[in-house]
């Protein structure tokens, strides 16, 4: 199983692919992580991407989409993976696309969770206060306006890879404000259906 992930900041992206990977037995892909492993593992991608983040730069589509590659080469992800947060733009997708087809494998869907913009916001603050009654430190994205600007970054940059996946036939949504579990079973129904 080869799937994306989609839907804006705080829509559960992060969750239900973890629900998934743990199910299914194949790796969540998430490109902060990889980015993190790659530079730890002093990759020569890693060391490239590791001289940009130390110059307070962002990292480049280039060296994402080599990250990624490198990535999915692993042995772990010979059953399958789930993309979280990448791709992020039209020239990221682009890039899954030529990749994908270079090892001769397909992606089996794309799912969207569909949320509500102002319930967002308000999970997102429920999310700091319940992190501060815990004790537990809070993102520093939890706060609304912080959210705010996230959200219009999703809306300017990633928001057009619906009507991408759309064209191509594989995007799929779901209820993105329902109970995680009812989410994560409509993922499932939509995989099952795929895979037929």
């Amino acid at each position: 199983m080869r799937l994306i992930l989609l839907g804006p900041p705080g829509a559960g992206k992060g969750t239900q692919a973890q629900r998934l990977a743990d199910k299914h037995g194949i790796p969540q892909l998430s490109t902060g992580d990889m980015l993190r492993a790659a530079v730890q593992a002093g990759t020569e991608v890693g060391k490239r991407a590791k001289a940009v983040m130390d110059a307070g730069e962002l990292v480049s589509d280039a060296i994402v989409n080599a990250i990624v590659a490198e990535r999915i080469d692993q042995p772990d992800c010979a059953r399958g993976f789930i993309l979280d947060g990448y791709p992020r733009t039209l020239v990221q997708a682009d890039a899954v696309e030529a990749m994908l087809s270079e090892r001769n494998i397909a992606l089996d869907s794309v799912i969207e969770l569909v949320v509500d913009d102002k319930a967002l916001v308000g999970r997102i603050v429920k999310r700091a206060e319940d992190a501060k009654a815990a004790g537990q430190p809070v993102r520093k994205d939890d706060n609304p306006a912080v959210f705010e600007e996230r959200l219009r970054e999703y809306y300017k940059k990633t928001a057009p890879l619906t009507g991408y996946y759309y064209a191509k036939g594989r995007l799929k949504t779901v209820d993105g404000m329902a109970s995680i579990d009812a989410v994560t079973a409509e993922i499932e129904g939509v995989l099952a259906a795929t895979a037929k």
